[in-house]
């Protein structure tokens, strides 16, 4: 990722108007949080066909519910499907961190700095 894809304003910049902060700030990490769970959830299909020779609708419902959290639906039955559907979970619990944290990033980042901003004396310095 580009490093000023998710800049954020200095504590000496002011804060973005609202209207801008959501729809270009929050909207960029949505949809980069959107495109990293239809990659992951894309992935696991793929697995889940190629390891356990499910159909897609079958493939989509395991992967995403260990995307989700929920766990496999499906009984597998090879080993190379047993080895990804373990691997797949421990990479969906960080996904499911990681993207988490990347949705909050610009809340927490406009909290922190409207405090610092606050506490600032008047005369800018």
């Amino acid at each position: 990722m580009p490093p000023h894809l998710f800049r954020y304003e200095h504590r000496s910049e002011p804060l973005l108007p609202w209207r801008l902060f959501l729809l270009r700030r929050v909207g960029k990490t949505v949809a980069t949080a959107a495109a990293i769970i239809a990659v992951s959830l894309l992935v696991g299909m793929l697995g889940y066909r190629l390891t356990e020779g499910m159909d897609w609708l079958d493939a989509f419902l395991n992967a995403a519910m260990i995307l989700g959290g929920m766990g496999p639906v499906a009984t597998l039955h090879t080993v190379a499907g047993k080895l990804f559907a373990g691997l797949y979970a421990l990479y969906s619990g960080l996904v499911l961190v990681g993207t988490a944290g990347l949705l909050l990033a610009p809340f927490m980042h406009r909290l922190m700095h409207r405090f610092h901003l606050e506490g600032r004396p008047a005369d800018g310095d």
